[in-house]
C-alpha cells in the first residue's frame, strides 16, 4: 500500500490513506490565494484541483512562473489522488459529518 506524504513546506508528514493527507492539508495549513483570480482554498491536492479543472495550463504557467515539468508534476498528483482518493469522505470528513 502507498504512503502519502506531505509536500507543503516540507511538511513531510506521511499518511497510510490519501483521504487523511487530504483532510491534514486543508485542516492544518493555511490556506492560499490563486494566482490566477484571487480564490482562497486549501493548499495541496484542492489547489492544484482548482488549478487544472477551473483554469487553462496556460493561464498557471503565467500566474506561478511554472514549466512544464511543474504542470506535469502537479498533473500526475492530482491524476494519483483522484485514482486513489474517495473524495466524498473527504468532503464529508471536513464537513464535519
Amino acid at each position: 500500500m502507498p504512503r502519502w506524504e506531505c509536500a507543503i513546506d516540507a511538511d513531510g508528514e506521511v499518511f497510510e490513506r490519501v483521504e487523511d493527507l487530504i483532510v491534514h492539508q486543508s485542516t492544518e495549513h493555511d490556506r492560499i490565494e490563486c494566482e490566477v483570480c484571487g480564490a482562497v482554498l486549501p493548499d495541496g491536492y484542492f489547489a492544484i484541483r482548482h488549478a487544472f479543472d477551473e483554469h487553462s495550463r496556460a493561464e498557471y504557467v503565467r500566474a506561478y512562473d511554472a514549466d512544464a515539468a511543474d504542470v506535469r508534476r502537479r498533473e500526475n498528483v492530482k491524476e494519483s489522488v483522484e485514482e486513489a482518493a474517495d473524495i466524498k469522505e473527504v468532503i464529508d470528513r471536513l464537513e464535519g459529518n
